[in-house]
């Protein structure tokens, strides 16, 4: 096992925990994952759900939460490496970023839709930023523009596969198109393709692999392929310092492979989750009643929506889970018993 070096910066382990809104991977978690070894992640998709004035200044409570979380993430790991996972589909995308930025965040992972203006919004800064891609297209289209428009390249480069959890990269049909030998090929062209880009600026990207990581087996697995380390989400769930309420950290305990499903998001994207009473009555037609507007997605009409993500995630987080979108990665129905984050980490090296 090799230390994960991004630029200066160098974690002990080559780990990555995913970034998992809304409230999943908060500074509890984060900052655990990099006191072991690893580096945190803290997503920002409605972080700030707690703060008493959420519902009537939702963008001021987020950039809020935003510090908040990491001064909890830097008690726990004054000297690790903790990050955090924004969506480019919020509508407050640009405010969060510089929000992360004025956090002291050594990491931006950005993916759900394609972070062209994330180098100019880090500019000055030394923050270290990635994009998530899901296919070498991807990879091509937005390491491109950045060279284009910015002149320079990725600090490293997630590759988040079909099995992942939450939102996927990828169309309904692309689904059942990748089969893991499928999907290994995409991932060697992609290994190409950023190592092209490598050459072309003399530097190093390190490259990470996501999605459907389990064990220690799945980890020598995709490193043979020639990435530089893994990022794992759902593992962390089940987790004692997970952020989640014990209820969400129970439905992953105790789903069947068959609860695991593809579901609609309104993002537009598809996404993969624990199939429950609420997913349900969705995936059946029904138009879910929701609070007013929380102004998270940059595209989204209150009207047409069939349900809100932000009430279902935040009922998620709180473990009101039979009125909740729970999501998770594809073998989330493989974790039996609760860890701690030591533990896990420990069982994938």
């Amino acid at each position: 096992m090799s230390p994960l070096k991004i630029g200066e910066k160098t974690a002990r382990v080559p780990l990555i925990q995913g970034g998992m809104g809304v409230g999943i991977s908060l500074g509890n978690l984060a900052g655990t994952v990099a006191k072991e070894g690893g580096i945190g992640i803290i997503s920002t998709a409605q972080i700030g759900f707690q703060e008493p004035d959420f519902d009537e200044n939702p963008s001021g409570a987020n950039l809020r939460a935003i510090r908040k979380e990491m001064e909890k993430a830097r008690a726990i790991s004054p000297d690790g490496l903790i990050g955090y996972n924004i969506m480019v589909a919020l509508r407050d995308y640009k405010q969060h970023v510089a929000a992360a930025v004025e956090a002291g965040a050594d990491l931006i992972i950005s993916g759900a839709g394609l972070p062209t203006e994330l180098p100019a919004l880090t500019a000055g800064s030394p923050v270290k930023i990635a994009p998530i891609v899901s296919t070498e297209k991807s990879a091509k289209v937005i390491l491109k523009y950045w060279g284009r428009k910015y002149h320079r390249t990725a600090d490293l480069v997630i590759i988040e596969g079909p099995k992942a959890g939450g939102h996927l990269g990828f169309k309904k049909e692309e689904l059942d198109f990748y089969s893991p030998e499928r999907y290994e090929e995409e991932i060697t062209k992609i290994i190409e393709t950023v190592r092209g880009f490598a050459e072309e600026y003399q530097t190093e990207i390190p490259i990470i692999a996501a999605g459907g990581i389990f064990d220690v087996e799945d980890v020598r697995r995709v490193m043979a392929l020639g990435v530089d380390g893994v990022q794992i989400a759902s593992r962390f769930v089940t987790t004692r310092e997970c952020d989640a309420d014990i209820r969400y950290k129970e439905a992953y305990l105790n789903a069947s492979k068959e609860d695991i499903v593809i579901v609609k998001s309104p993002v537009g994207m598809p996404g993969r989750a624990i199939l429950n009473p609420f997913m349900k009555r969705v995936m059946l037609g029904e138009k879910m009643e929701h609070t007013p507007c929380h102004r998270c997605l940059a595209r989204c009409n209150p009207a047409e929506i069939p349900y809100c993500i932000t009430d279902s995630l935040i009922c998620a987080a709180k473990g009101d889970v039979e009125e909740a979108l729970l999501f998770c990665g594809a073998d989330a129905y493989r974790q039996t018993r609760m860890e701690t984050v030591k533990e896990v980490i420990d069982s994938l090296f």
